[in-house]
């Protein structure tokens, strides 16, 4: 609920001040802290986790991160200085605002609102140098791009650089760069409600450790994530069997600030029954810890096929290159019996799969034949599954060159569902095949806010001293997303929300 002045005043002559309090430590709160301050403001950041377990989703994240660029010329200077070799081997192409719209409208199927886009889309490439300038560090993504027969590398475009260090690299980037600028996080912090007086956001009440405390300020940027990790939200709002799934990110994003908000009659906005989700390894633990990472992540399934426990294919795997593809296939998994599937590969496909499938705790199974490897897989009807790997073989164009560096056409023919790129049969022993379910990421509902990143109320009007950004912001993403442009979301909207913030909180300071 919503603290107003006369509950409050008690607590307020004991209370912490600021010109910006900021919910959230991930890469959009960090990113608001770093922009407040580099305006001049005052800044406190509340962190829900414990210090080792800082930085929300941004820590589990694999680093890639999808904004406009320019050609080669942005590459090198965005990771320091590329090799001669890289450049020799790499064809790095370039990633124009037209592709990412186009990108980002078709995987949300036309969805995604305009206002929101453009923000994304217009401020990226520019975040991206901000980021570097607040120490963040980049490489080429080598693992999403085309891999050419003569070892050259073709880049798709868009996602076309990651973090050193993944997540992880950027967290601690951030972090640095938010303590050395001046802002000061507490951690153990959780906040519990928002302060209003007279119509006006004006601080927090948070519980620190056992004791609740009062933050006051003249702004509150809201970025603590989405609602993942709340098993009663995800079975509301997305459906049912969404409990099930397994948790890829931070246990901390129950949906805490969403909460805050609507209570005070902010606009809900966007995609509430949808999400990121992905393939994910049936071994993974129901909610990942930070020593994993993205190990058990299951993103190769373009490389084989993928078979349900009917033994029935239920998707196409060769649709679209992975980044456009992978964020919805934990939904597709999770309507199949018993909410699990198998991945399928034969000696082609398994000797291109990611170091993360050789993970000791990988639910996977290998045998000589493929009859012996459908045996092993328990749960499946194993004369259909057998039936559905020959009619799949027996579908290949092999007429159409097989082409690992371009969507290459290569497809199968007269199937009910097809496979509409890199078509191999599953002939060559050995074989593997991967247990695997849903894992979700974030989720896409949120608040609805302005050009500024202001949190709008049911009538369209701005709550007074409040902002958000990162996954609490809605409208951006529908069913799917660009693979990349949720850390790149993050920064944009942390960026807008931080420097609008300082900007309001010192033109009103008093």
């Amino acid at each position: 609920m919503t603290t107003t002045s006369a509950t409050a005043a008690s607590d307020q002559d004991h209370a912490e001040r600021t010109d910006v309090l900021v919910v959230g430590a991930g890469m959009a709160g960090l990113c608001a802290a770093i922009a407040a301050r580099q305006a001049g403001a005052s800044v406190i950041v509340l962190e829900k986790a414990p210090e080792a377990e800082r930085g929300g989703n941004t820590r589990f994240s694999n680093g890639a991160i999808r904004a406009v660029y320019h050609g080669v010329e942005d590459i090198d200077a965005l990771v320091g200085g590329l090799s001669a070799s890289e450049r020799e081997r790499s064809e790095f192409g370039s990633y124009s605002r037209e592709q990412y719209y186009d990108d980002l409208a078709r995987v949300t199927q036309y969805r995604s609102h305009p206002d929101m886009a453009d923000m994304l889309v217009e401020n990226s490439r520019d975040t991206l140098f901000w980021l570097q300038q607040q120490g963040v560090r980049f490489l080429p993504l080598y693992e999403w791009q085309f891999k050419l027969p003569d070892g050259r590398i073709r880049f798709s475009g868009g996602s076309a650089l990651e973090v050193y260090g993944a997540g992880e690299g950027a967290s601690e980037a951030l972090f640095r760069a938010a303590e050395l600028c001046g802002a000061r996080v507490l951690y153990r912090t959780k906040a519990l409600s928002l302060i209003e007086d007279a119509g006006h956001i004006t601080g927090v009440v948070a519980r620190q450790d056992d004791a609740d405390i009062t933050i006051l300020a003249q702004r509150v940027v809201l970025a603590c994530g989405g609602f993942e990790a709340n098993v009663e939200w995800r079975t509301r709002y997305i459906g049912p069997s969404w409990d099930l799934a397994k948790v890829r990110g931070s246990r901390f994003n129950t949906g805490d600030g969403l909460r805050m908000a609507l209570d005070r009659g902010a606009m809900p906005f966007g995609n509430w029954s949808g999400c990121h989700s992905a393939s994910w390894d049936l071994n993974a633990p129901d909610v990942n810890e930070l020593e994993f990472g993205a190990v058990f992540k299951r993103d190769d399934y373009l490389e084989g096929i993928v078979v349900n426990a009917d033994g029935e294919r239920f998707f196409d795997e060769g649709a679209d290159m992975r980044a456009l593809t992978y964020a919805k296939l934990g939904r597709a998994i999770l309507a199949q019996p018993g909410q699990v599937a198998w991945q399928i590969f034969d000696k082609h496909g398994a000797a291109r799969l990611h170091g993360e499938y050789r993970v000791r705790q990988s639910a996977r199974t290998k045998a000589d034949t493929i009859e012996a490897l459908v045996a092993q897989l328990d749960g499946m009807k194993r004369e259909a599954c057998l039936a559905t790997i020959d009619a799949f073989n027996a579908a290949v164009r092999t007429d159409i060159p097989y082409d690992p560096g371009k969507k290459d056409g290569r497809c199968t023919q007269g199937l009910a569902i097809p496979k509409s790129n890199w078509a191999l049969a599953i002939a060559e022993p050995p074989f593997e095949a991967y247990a695997v379910t849903c894992g979700i990421t974030f989720t896409f509902g949120g608040l609805r806010v302005d050009e500024d990143c202001c949190v709008l109320d049911e009538g369209g009007q701005r709550i007074k001293g409040l902002l958000a950004a990162g996954e609490m912001v809605g409208g951006l993403f529908y069913f799917n997303y660009p693979g990349g442009s949720g850390l790149m979301s993050a920064a944009v909207f942390g960026r807008i929300a931080g420097r609008s913030a300082a900007e309001a909180a010192l033109a009103n300071a008093p």
